[in-house]
């Protein structure tokens, strides 16, 4: 006699099949990031060429603007205006020229997302100490 009951085939899967998450570094994580902003349109495509979800790439991408990503701070822009020089002049007439001459406020904003509201008539050396400071280096 025959058996004619369905037996449905159960196959077990254990973790040790499963491949594991990988881990990636922060210069591979900067490296992939900066490959997707090379063009327009690219994160789908730079996430899928390293195996990646799209999801993750863009949280990689945001930690990369947020300055979370790395050691590194991403490069930036500073805007900057250049006049032409001043001629040379003695301390004293300087002295007395900013005295007739309203203090300005100058705003800095520094790579950390700080801002730094100075006087234009702090000390460049001053200044100089004070930042590296303020930007934690």
């Amino acid at each position: 006699m025959a058996d004619h009951k369905f037996r449905p085939q159960i196959e077990v899967l254990s973790a040790a099949d499963v491949p594991r998450r990988r881990h990636w570094d922060d210069a591979d994580k900067i490296r992939i990031v900066e490959e997707s902003f090379l063009g327009h349109r690219q994160v789908s495509a730079t996430a899928w060429r390293h195996g990646v979800s799209r999801s993750l790439l863009t949280i990689w991408r945001r930690q990369y603007r947020d300055g979370e990503l790395g050691d590194e701070t991403p490069p930036a822009f500073i805007p900057l205006t250049v006049s032409p020089e001043a001629p040379a002049v003695s301390p004293a007439a300087a002295q007395e020229a900013s005295r007739n001459t309203p203090d300005v406020q100058l705003e800095i904003v520094l790579r950390n997302g700080r801002r730094l509201l100075v006087p234009s008539s702090v000390h460049p050396e001053v200044l100089s100490r004070l930042l590296p400071a303020l930007e934690g280096r």
